[in-house]
């Protein structure tokens, strides 16, 4: 039976993410949170940052108390049950995003992941993939929290198979009519799971906490040799989402 029911399917095909509630033990979170303390005392954002401050780990470890966030808990059996039959590739890289408060920002618009920085062989940064796993509550708006701006992978979709997939370059910040974004809200432990087109932003924190989240670019295995597929077909590796879209309610 798949841990995924099908509205949690057909949210993800229609509005292209879904957060998925209690899928992290508080043992995994609590290691991460002390490897993130860790991570902050040895190269501390500067004293007057507000707003967002990153760590990238690139090929981490999996014995990494981040990596275990994913790979020890129910996030990879669901992230595996969305991608059937494909499998996982082998994760390559992780991102620890804090948001310092206070910081009063609305972003203007969303982005696209991964088109700035191509890989070396000019190929876009596409992934099947996100998932963030939420360390601390952001139960209300302006906690930090990510806006995503709901259906708009369908309209990227729509627009790259009109203008051709290498189209994806100028659209890093899509400027297509879409609907109005919404803060996504979740507490610690929660599981969000986002297309790759989907387009999302972060917001201003006006909470009295350091929002923290890790987040994973994931890839099905084989993704990058039909990547300008699945930019024109937005559940082209999501085929549980769209056997559970395609049927009767």
């Amino acid at each position: 039976m798949s841990p995924l029911n099908d509205d949690q399917l057909r949210q993800f095909a229609e509005r292209g993410f879904v957060v998925i509630p209690d899928v992290v033990p508080a043992m995994l979170l609590e290691a991460a949170m002390q490897r993130i303390d860790r991570l902050v005392e040895q190269n501390p954002p500067p004293a007057d940052r507000r707003g967002f401050h990153f760590y990238w780990e690139q090929n981490p470890a999996d014995t990494d108390p981040l990596v275990a966030l994913l790979q020890e808990s129910r996030a990879l059996e669901i992230v595996q049950s969305l991608i059937a039959p494909l499998a996982l590739a082998k994760l390559e890289q992780l991102q620890v995003s804090l948001n310092i408060p206070v910081w009063k920002h609305r972003p203007g618009g969303p982005h696209i992941d991964g088109i700035r920085i191509t890989e070396p062989s000019g190929r876009p940064g596409t992934f099947t993939l996100l998932a963030g796993i939420f360390l601390t509550d952001q139960t209300a708006s302006d906690m930090g929290n990510l806006w995503v701006w709901p259906g708009s992978h369908n309209v990227a979709a729509s627009y790259l198979r009109e203008h051709g997939p290498d189209a994806l370059f100028d659209i890093e910040h899509p400027t297509y009519p879409m609907e109005a974004p919404e803060q996504v809200l979740g507490r610690a432990g929660d599981l969000f799971l986002g297309n790759y087109l989907l387009g999302h932003n972060m917001g201003g924190n006006t909470s009295a906490v350091i929002r923290r989240v890790v987040y994973f670019r994931l890839q099905a295995e084989g993704h990058r040799a039909r990547w300008r597929d699945c930019v024109r077909d937005p559940l082209l590796e999501f085929e549980p989402a769209r056997t559970a879209l395609n049927r009767p309610r």
